[in-house]
């Protein structure tokens, strides 16, 4: 018997390793749609939307309601920063990603159990959206700045943030613009307001197509980032739009 149960023990762990290493093999498109899953595509606008549901018990009001941001919000974000971005996208609603979302290859996860608890934040899709329309390659010294622009873009084009508890946070002392999010963008509206208006859509360009260099502050406003985030701490003031 304890033979058997060392060959059981065996197998068990091998199968968890097996699991394990299928997991970090798999891409970020390969989407594993085994056991529940229900799959709707839209097409409109010269773009197609595939939305997966892997949820069972999801709320469906709630995936009609990102559906109609994803249309509001995309076609806008695609004119105004990148006429080239994907055409094909889809959003997956699963415990594949635990957090609240993430984007990569045009691909949208969104994390089931955040948007449960939280059904009115549907400009996640907004934010993520804009990611699809960035396509930068990926630079940890400039993150910051990627998700910056993303959230200026939800505070910007949201269709919901009032009812979501969303908004840009007042300056307080110790914030950095390297906090990224809501810092960021906060920062980008203040400089966009004082000092280039079409600051944001430059960046952007520039992150895309690879050609971003810190002088590039100074070449749009006159100062570099550091001093621009010394004004803006001193009188972190916004307009209100």
């Amino acid at each position: 018997m304890k033979q058997i149960f060392k060959v059981s023990a065996i197998v068990a762990l091998s199968l968890v390793a097996i699991q394990a290493s299928a997991q970090t093999l798999r891409k970020w498109e390969d989407i594993d749609t085994s056991g529940f899953h229900k799959t709707e595509v839209i097409k409109k606008k010269g773009i197609t939307l595939t939305i997966i549901n892997k949820d069972s018990l999801f709320n469906t009001n709630t995936i009609q309601r990102m559906a109609d941001v994803f249309w509001t919000v995309y076609p806008e974000e695609m004119k105004r920063f990148n006429k080239k971005s994907s055409r094909k996208v889809t959003m997956l609603i699963s415990d594949d990603y635990k957090g609240v979302a993430a984007t990569g290859n045009s691909i949208i996860k969104i994390d089931e159990a955040y948007m449960t608890a939280h059904p009115e934040d549907v400009d996640v899709i907004t934010h993520e959206a804009m990611h699809i329309v960035q396509a930068y390659n990926f630079q940890a010294e400039t993150l910051w700045l990627s998700e910056g622009i993303a959230d200026y873009v939800r505070y910007t084009y949201g269709v919901n943030n009032k009812k979501a508890g969303w908004s840009l946070p007042p300056y307080r002392a110790g914030q950095s613009y390297h906090n990224s999010y809501r810092i960021s963008a906060r920062f980008l509206v203040w400089v966009e307001q004082h000092k280039r208006s079409n600051l944001v859509n430059k960046l952007d360009k520039a992150m895309r197509k690879g050609t971003y260099t810190a002088d590039m502050w100074v070449k749009l406003t006159g100062k570099n980032v550091d001093e621009l985030w010394s004004e803006y701490s001193a009188d972190p003031t916004l307009s209100q739009s």
